[in-house]
Order: structure tokens, then sequence, then C-alpha cells
């Protein structure tokens, strides 16, 4: 099957992947373009779950001031290499998850936080990583860090963060 070069450059636009994985994809699906998203998909999330035993020790502390100036957020989010922590992605994650805790005040990173028997926790609320992205709730915050670690090949974590609401 021959596979255009218009065909991949729009899939690469759509998934982020590299032009080879892309062809791949569509070779692989047969040119149907939405079961090569789901292909790339995949095949992301088991590369990102083969990463998530690697050190992460670089990173950056991304601020979020909310419109009015009442609301604010600091995100610590790491990776393996400085090289990826200045890259657009990493910077644009930080930057939505730094939103997210504004908009959306967890209470902890993830279900590993939360104490033992209380039951008057809804994980899905009060655990960052579980809760639905605000730019698209059909996917979680543990979603977009994934396709991030697919995108930028190292693994990334969220460390801590704090938020801050005036008069609370």
């Amino acid at each position: 099957m021959n596979i255009s070069t218009p065909r991949v450059k729009e899939l690469r636009d759509q998934s982020g992947a590299g032009v080879m994985a892309c062809r791949n994809a569509l070779l692989e699906a047969e040119g149907n373009t939405e079961k090569a998203l789901q292909i790339l998909k995949e095949k992301g999330i088991f590369k990102a779950l083969e990463k998530t035993e690697r050190s992460v020790n670089q990173g950056l502390i991304e601020a979020y001031i909310h419109t009015g100036g009442h609301i604010g957020t600091l995100v610590e989010i790491n990776c393996e290499t400085d090289f990826v922590a200045r890259t657009d992605e990493f910077k644009e994650l930080a930057h939505n998850l730094a939103m997210q805790v504004a908009a959306m005040p967890p209470q902890f990173i993830s279900t590993d936080e939360v104490p033992a028997g209380n039951k008057d926790i809804e994980p899905q609320a009060a655990c960052l990583l579980l809760q639905p992205y605000i730019k698209d709730p059909t996917k979680t915050i543990q979603d977009i860090i994934v396709e991030t670690i697919a995108k930028v090949g190292e693994n990334i974590k969220v460390t801590r963060f704090a938020r801050f609401e005036l008069g609370k």
C-alpha cells in the first residue's frame, strides 16, 4: 500500500508522533486515519509505561495566577533531562497542570497519598492524576502526562503542587 506524504503529515499533526511511526501506523491500519491514531496511542502508552521506573531529577516549577489574582498555583513537574525540561511540550504540560490545579483543587497527586480507610474522599475529585482534564474532559490528567511522555521520550512525574486562594 502506498501512503502519501500529505496523509503522513496530517496524522503527524494530529498525533505529534514521528514521521516513520505515523507512516507505519497508517500501513498497519491500511490507510485508516482513525485506526492509525488508535495504534499510535496504544504504542505510546506502552512506551510510556516502560519509562515509569526511570529517575526524574530535572524539570521545572510552573506558577499560574488566575485572572483577577484571587487564585494562584505552583506545580513541580520532573523529567529525566534538562533538555526535555526546556521543550515546548514539557512547558505546555507544566502550564496546563498549573491551570488544572487552579480550576479543580485537588488534595493529592495520586491515590497512593490518600489516607487509608478514608471513605469521605472521592478519588477522582481529590487526586490530580485521576481528574478529568479541563481542556478535554474525555481524558484524565494521567492520560495527558502519558501522551507527553510518548512525545518527548522521557519519564515525567508531578512531584508536588500548592494552591493558594485569597481568604482561605
